[in-house]
Order: C-alpha cells, then sequence, then structure tokens
C-alpha cells in the first residue's frame, strides 16, 4: 500500500512547521562556536537513548547508561540497558559522519541490518571520532575479529568454488534476505519492501518544508513499520535528515525525547493529521529544551570556573568540570578512572566544585550539576 501525500491537510500543518522551524534553526545558531557544545552533544545521546527506551515502555536509569557506556557497571546490565546503549551508539555513529551518510546507501544497509550486522550491533566499537574513550581504546581488537570473520567468508567461498571446479557435488545455496533465526524474526515481514517504500517517502516529499518533511517521515515510519525489531531508528534516521538539510547542521536533534513529552494518545491518535500535529509538537519541543539545555550548561560552567580562580596549575579541578560538563552524571569511579586520583580524592573534588548528589543513595552514588 503507498502512503498517501496527497490526502494531508497542509493547510492546518503550515502554522505548526513555522512554530517548530523557529526554536530549531534557533538552536542550532550557537552550537559551532560554543564552549560547552560537546558536552551539550554527549548529554544529548545520552538523554534521547534513555527516552527511547521510555518510549518502548522500559525504564533506563541514566546513571545506568553512563557506567555501562563507560565499561564501568556496578551490577550486570539489563536488557533495557544495552538496548539504550545501541541507541547511543547509532547516536554517534550518524554524527561521526558526514551529514548525508545515514540517509545514503551505504549508511541505511549499515543501520537497518542490510550489512550482515542488526541495528543493535552498528557502531560497537566502530564509531569513529564519536567513540567514547573506552570504546576507542577496544577499537583495535574489535576491528581485529571483524576482519577475521571476513577471511572465514573468504576461506569458505574458495573452498567451495574448488569443490566446484573439481566436479563434486556441492548443495545449492538457498537464498534467504538473511541468516535472522525464524523464532525472532516474522519471515513474512518484508523489511526490504517496507525500507523502499519508506524512502519513496522521502522522496516525494522533496518539495516539501523540512520540518513539515520531518514530521511525514516519522508518521510514515510509524505507519509502515519498517523494521521489526528497531522502531527507535526511525526517529535517527529523521533527524539526520534535519541535519542534513542544514536545519541542524551541529548536532543530531533528540526527537525521542520531545516524543516523550506528547502525550501516548496524540501520538497514536487515529487521525493521521493528529499524529502530524502531535510529531510537530515533538520536533518544536524537542527544540526549546535543547535551548534551556544550552543555557543551563553555559550557566553552570561560568559558575564552575569561578571556583576556578588562584587554583594552582596541576590541579585537577579544571579536568573535573570538563568531565561534569560532558556526562548527565558522573559516579566517585568514573571521575577515579578519568581523573587518576585516589577515592577520597574525588570526594574531595566533588565537594570543592560542589555538585548536586542526584541518586539519593549512601553507595553507587553520582552527581551532575544543578
Amino acid at each position: 500500500m503507498v502512503y498517501e501525500i496527497r490526502e494531508l491537510s497542509l493547510e492546518t500543518l503550515f502554522g505548526p512547521v513555522a512554530r517548530a522551524t523557529e526554536p530549531l534553526a534557533r538552536r542550532d545558531e550557537p552550537q559551532a562556536p560554543s564552549p560547552v557544545r560537546e558536552g551539550f552533544v554527549e548529554r544529548q545521546h545520552f538523554a534521547d537513548a534513555a527516552a527511547a527506551r521510555w518510549l518502548e515502555g522500559e525504564l533506563v536509569h541514566l546513571e545506568d547508561l553512563v557506567l555501562h557506556d563507560a565499561r564501568m557497571d556496578i551490577r550486570t546490565p539489563t536488557h533495557e540497558l544495552t538496548r539504550a546503549h545501541a541507541v547511543l551508539r547509532v547516536r554517534r555513529r550518524i554524527l561521526s559522519q558526514k551529514p548525508n551518510w545515514a540517509l545514503g546507501r551505504e549508511g541505511l544497509r549499515e543501520l537497518t541490518g542490510r550489512s550482515g550486522l542488526t541495528p543493535e550491533a552498528v557502531g560497537k566499537g566502530r564509531e569513529g571520532e564519536g567513540a567514547s574513550p573506552v570504546e576507542a581504546d577496544d577499537r583495535d581488537d574489535s576491528e581485529d575479529d571483524l576482519l577475521a570473520e571476513e577471511f572465514a567468508e573468504i576461506d569458505a567461498i574458495l573452498a567451495r568454488s574448488s569443490k566446484i571446479l573439481s566436479g563434486v557435488d556441492v548443495p545449492a545455496k538457498v537464498a534467504r534476505p538473511d541468516d535472522r533465526p525464524d523464532l525472532i524474526y516474522d519471515l513474512d515481514w518484508n523489511e526490504e519492501e517496507r525500507l523502499a517504500e519508506w524512502q519513496d517517502v522521502i522522496a516525494r516529499t522533496r518539495d516539501l518544508p523540512v520540518v513539515l518533511r520531518g514530521a511525514i517521515l516519522l508518521e510514515a515510519w510509524s505507519n509502515i513499520e519498517v523494521l521489526q525489531h528497531a522502531t527507535w531508528l526511525g526517529p535517527l534516521l529523521v533527524a539526520a535528515l534535519l541535519r542534513q538539510e542544514g536545519l541542524a547542521t551541529n548536532h543530531l536533534a533528540g526527537l525521542h525525547l520531545g516524543a516523550k513529552n506528547i502525550p501516548r494518545e496524540r501520538r497514536r491518535a487515529r487521525n493521521r493529521n493528529d499524529r502530524l500535529l502531535a510529531s510537530l509538537d515533538a520536533i518544536h519541543d524537542t527544540a526549546v529544551a535543547g535551548l534551556k539545555e544550552h543555557d543551563r550548561l553555559m550557566l553552570a560552567k561560568s559558575q564552575m570556573e569561578r571556583r576556578l580562580r588562584e587554583r594552582r596549575a596541576s590541579s585537577k579541578l579544571p579536568d573535573l568540570v570538563e568531565l561534569v560538563l560532558s556526562r548527565p552524571l558522573v559516579s566517585t569511579g568514573l571521575i577515579q578512572d578519568r581523573l587518576k586520583v585516589t577515592k577520597q580524592g574525588a570526594l574531595n573534588l566533588v565537594g570543592e566544585l560542589g555538585l548536586r548528589e542526584m541518586t539519593g543513595r549512601g553507595r553507587f552514588r553520582a552527581w551532575g550539576i544543578v
């Protein structure tokens, strides 16, 4: 079934489109020269990853996601946590590439699992510039494993070719779209066809305003149900479109965060125009929240820098300021690991900087900016 665009009531949508476009463009303006840009982007990655799971009915605590990303889990990672980390890795992967990569041929093949990797596995140990320091350290091992797998596949092909040339009967290979287990994936669910239909919507909306295109593509992704087990990928691809079209050049919009503020009744309304209005409001809320978060980080940075006056050149306090700005939360262990200080030294630095304890726990505490 072709996704119809002519049936949309564009007259009722243009007002909300203009309302959502203004803060989104204004949010992107200060990003390039901003002293807190990298910290802001990383915080958006974490927050949007947690929001993506929240929309699927799964609760992931930010402190757990931060510690899992740093390979410092305080307990065995849950299924929800690993899925949230998959969203985090894919966001980094998209932002580390050129703006047109995600919606290009190679980008879509990789992100949607057409290259042999599931969306959850995309970017693992391969985020490039967007990788966390810990993941970057392990990148060589990951690449060695991938190289070994490729050589194994080449050896298998050569062995099969040799048998065929020598006249040995070799069973014909059964053509399948992928090697996914039948128990988990519905084989009648043609993801290639659904993805092609969604790409057709991209092509047919090319002349529409960017934000309106984004809302239509969000609704179409949900309506077409492109992927069976990665519904969270749609908003990331739409965010990549906003970046590609120059409306959000310096960051990847956290559309899951905006959708989190929209009641489920509106997001799942029966009328398509109502769902589109909900998507436009989600984009607007995403942009407004980003503006507020950027201003909050700038204020927090200036307040913390006042505490750095007349400090020794060897003081670890400036490093702690950078670490706190780059993560939603920091734990004692994370401070110890990154700043190379003792546990008591980490607690002393936290006290000097006046950070706020965010978890309310006696053990495994985490701190953040007020």
